[in-house]
């Protein structure tokens, strides 16, 4: 970064002009720490804001790269999990200085806060966006003060794609394409392929790259199969609460004529599994609803072993790792992919389906054991 070469320069001049060495570590700030809890809103969430001038100093003295992340909220078990692997990553003690900022669930607060972080002269930034469109202006702002940004999770929708750096994240409709096989391989082999299936879809926050790859996923098996029908599809928003008030009048309207319930992330099948066992009916393989899920959390793939959701498709959240590799190599003057998928498995509460098949790629089907929850990083 051009910032960062004129403040070594200037520092290399102030050393030179007093005839003396000065140990790096001597003059590197301490970074501020970023804890996990939620910021005023007011503050558009950021947890440690240092000076731009005293990030630049660093950054040329202690060789600290200043990264700000906007993360979405803590909406999720999921989350919580993607925010810890960027703390953890981008420690002090790995020589980064973070920028926490929690937007809240509300693009405005990530707008600002990448504006905030624009103004700081951070080395980098990294935006988990809450939807895909509306970057365009703000990320053209942050291309014209040379600053890279990285998008993680879910994906933008802009003019120019020189407008971030590269992508990090999953592969949301293949995640979809995969629940949705595993359904269709469980019914068959349990004889009921050729049974009329009625689905109701509690949907993630709309607009969000996950629930438009997952939804699109289902509906793509549902036009594929006349045997099934979506009786209806509403966002839980990705939260608990809301799937479970969801649920709650999906079962007013439809009742016992429910046999599947997709949902698109692990807190709304908690929520949708509080209200269908409410209501006095059960799930499960032999209940009376088969529950799905996505991200695999530890929570999720605990109510796998349950028995209470049947299939639960990994999202992987340790992200940071992956962005630190590419800010790795941008600083070493490399060039980085513009799009990188993480690994992900699919997971069943038993082995009826070994593998399932998208496109002509087999992907193993792990069953859940408490070994396999006890290995889990989240």
């Amino acid at each position: 970064m051009k910032k960062k070469v004129l403040a070594a320069f200037m520092v290399a001049c102030m050393s030179l002009g007093m005839m003396a060495c000065g140990g790096s570590g001597d003059t590197t700030a301490d970074a501020p720490a970023a804890d996990a809890g939620t910021a005023d809103a007011g503050a558009a969430g950021t947890e440690s804001a240092p000076a731009a001038d005293a990030g630049a100093e660093d950054s040329a003295a202690g060789g600290t790269i200043t990264i700000g992340f906007s993360q979405v909220g803590a909406e999720s078990d999921w989350r919580t999990a993607n925010s810890e692997s960027m703390k953890s990553t981008f420690s002090k003690e790995n020589g980064y200085e973070l920028i926490f900022d929690d937007a809240q669930q509300k693009q405005e607060n990530q707008i600002a806060a990448i504006r905030n972080f624009i103004q700081q002269e951070v080395d980098y930034i990294v935006l988990a966006p809450v939807t895909e469109t509306g970057w365009d202006a703000v990320l053209q702002e942050a291309k014209d003060a040379g600053i890279p940004v990285i998008i993680v999770d879910r994906m933008v929708e802009v003019s120019d794609d020189s407008l971030f750096t590269a992508w990090v994240g999953s592969n949301f409709q293949l995640e979809g394409e995969k629940a949705a096989a595993w359904l269709d391989a469980y019914l068959t082999a349990a004889g009921r392929g050729e049974e009329e299936i009625n689905i109701v879809d509690i949907q993630g926050t709309i607009g969000a790259s996950a629930q438009i790859g997952r939804t699109n996923g289902l509906q793509a098996a549902v036009d594929a199969h006349d045997n099934w029908t979506l009786l209806a599809a509403e966002t839980g928003e990705f939260t608990q609460a809301k799937g479970q008030e969801v649920m709650e009048s999906l079962l007013k309207q439809y009742g016992d004529q429910i046999d599947v319930v997709y949902c698109e992330n692990d807190n709304e099948a908690f929520g949708a599994i509080d209200a269908i066992e409410q209501a006095g009916y059960t799930v499960g393989l032999d209940g009376d609803m088969i529950v799905m899920s996505f991200d695999s959390t530890n929570a999720g793939l605990t109510d796998v072993l349950n028995t209470k959701i049947s299939c639960n498709t990994e999202c992987n959240p340790l992200h940071g790792p992956r962005v630190a590799d590419i800010i790795q190599k941008l600083e070493a003057g490399g060039e980085v992919e513009k799009e990188q998928y993480v690994d992900e498995e699919i997971f069943a509460v038993d082995g009826t389906v070994a593998t399932v098949n998208v496109d002509g790629v087999d992907y193993e089907v792990t069953v859940v054991t408490q070994d396999v929850i006890d290995a889990r990083a989240y």
